[in-house]
């Protein structure tokens, strides 16, 4: 029962966290515009196409998932799938895909330009051809699958094609270093030339390059510390495990100090009736403690004396247990109250 309670626990928190980095529907009501990557088909227009159908495009076609913001913040997002016919510069842009992940999640799934960004900062245009995910101006991308982070990387096409163009751009870029390092004999070299226009390991001392240089750095670092994210994700993962687990601690505790507080209740009616007699006369009442009996049995059903100080004394012990069970019952409360707290903090954040 116990294992139960966290485990259904831990999969509702799951699925609220992700459920921040997924589309759960596609209802907005907007529509897109064609580009350079989609052309408009039916009529000059794009028309929408429902989520399980993506995965199974034609060839030639294109579906566009667009992002529709309120200007004025009033509302959530809101997404639509519009398809049409592949652009002219569709083939311009990196298929990105990720090993082992189906492609219908990725449909759902938003975009990031990297790790560490706030759930609504993803890329607002993302298209699919049935097989790879394009986003303008991306090589890389980060999507979360079943609320772990995955990367979304270059196909084998994509990058057998750019380690191409960055080997012509080397080899030009050293065919024309060459060119320029020597002066032949023949020629005369400007001693007078600006050299600030090359860039050297010197230290910098233009400031406009000092802020680029500490503006790339900066990047650097979030870039460097974009777990954050998934940091976030299993703390909350495991205070909301904790608080689970606390509060199942705490409605024992709670059970047991009712059990303890019941056994009182019963032994203080049994001293009470006992002490009637007295009408609270205190030294009445010191002897009738002191010397009076009560026939009960044990628990093996044999006769015995118990005296009334032995029932108050049993009195006194349920009294502690029960406010034993009390403290810690309020503590394993509290306690989940502050996993809950934070793990819900951390899940907004």
């Amino acid at each position: 029962m116990k294992r139960s309670l966290i485990l259904a626990l831990c999969l509702s928190v799951v699925s609220a966290f992700a459920g921040a980095y997924d589309i759960n529907e596609f209802d907005a009501t907007d529509k897109a515009t064609p580009d350079e990557y989609i052309s408009a088909e039916f009529g000059g227009k794009l028309k929408t196409i429902p989520a399980d159908e993506v995965s199974s495009l034609q060839s030639g076609r294109v579906v566009v998932r667009q992002k529709f913001v309120d200007p004025f913040g009033d509302g959530d997002a809101s997404y639509q799938l519009f398809q049409g016919a592949a652009g002219d510069e569709l083939s311009s842009l990196t298929a990105l895909s990720a090993e082992g992940v189906d492609y219908s999640k990725l449909v759902t799934s938003k975009i990031y330009k990297r790790r560490g960004m706030k759930a609504g900062d993803d890329v607002e245009k993302v298209y699919f051809d049935g097989k790879s995910v394009f986003a303008p101006g991306l090589t890389s991308a980060i999507v979360f699958i079943d609320g772990v982070a995955t990367n979304l990387k270059a196909s084998d096409n994509s990058a057998a094609s750019s380690d191409e163009d960055s080997e012509e751009e080397t080899e030009t870029a050293a065919a024309s270093s060459s060119s320029n390092d020597y002066c032949d004999d023949d020629e005369d070299c400007d001693d007078d030339e600006d050299l600030s226009k090359y860039r050297t390991n010197a230290p910098i001392d233009d400031e406009a390059d000092r802020q680029y240089a500490a503006s790339n750095a900066a990047s650097d670092i979030g870039d460097r510390f974009g777990i954050a994210d998934e940091v976030r994700f299993w703390t909350a993962i495991g205070l909301s495990a904790l608080a689970a687990a606390s509060i199942v601690l705490g409605v024992t505790q709670h059970m047991k100090a009712n059990e303890a507080q019941t056994a009182y209740d019963d032994l203080h009616e049994v001293y009470t009736a006992v002490l009637t007699d007295c009408n609270g006369n205190k030294t009445c009442e010191e002897k009738v403690v002191n010397n009076v009996s009560i026939d009960a049995k044990d628990d093996n059903n044999e006769p015995y004396a118990w005296t009334v100080s032995d029932l108050k004394s049993r009195m006194d012990t349920n009294k502690k247990t029960h406010d034993s069970y009390a403290l810690f019952r309020n503590v394993w409360f509290g306690v989940a109250g502050a996993s809950i707290a934070g793990a819900v903090v951390l899940f907004v954040w």
